[in-house]
């Protein structure tokens, strides 16, 4: 592998890295924002429910950006990963 390559490879996972971390706040928002509101989100009012939507959209961005990631790095990223 050239000195390129090895550059390319740790921007890589350096990028998925942050990814990670971006998923983590917004999985844990997500959380904090149901458990406000008995586990669910039949209770939620309608802006509280936009705004668990909008996390969930960015939280599957996030980890459909993570996945390109895993296969690009040649990573197995777990039992559910086909």
């Amino acid at each position: 592998m050239s000195g390129s390559q090895k550059s390319d490879q740790l921007k890589l996972v350096r990028r998925y890295r942050e990814l990670v971390g971006d998923y983590e706040s917004l999985d844990k928002r997500i959380d904090d924002l149901i458990m406000r509101h008995d586990g669910g989100t039949e209770s939620m009012s309608e802006a509280d429910f936009e705004a668990y939507r909008e996390l969930a959209r960015r939280r599957t961005e996030v980890q459909n950006e993570m996945r390109i990631l895993e296969q690009q790095l040649e990573i197995d990223a777990g039992p559910d990963d086909n």
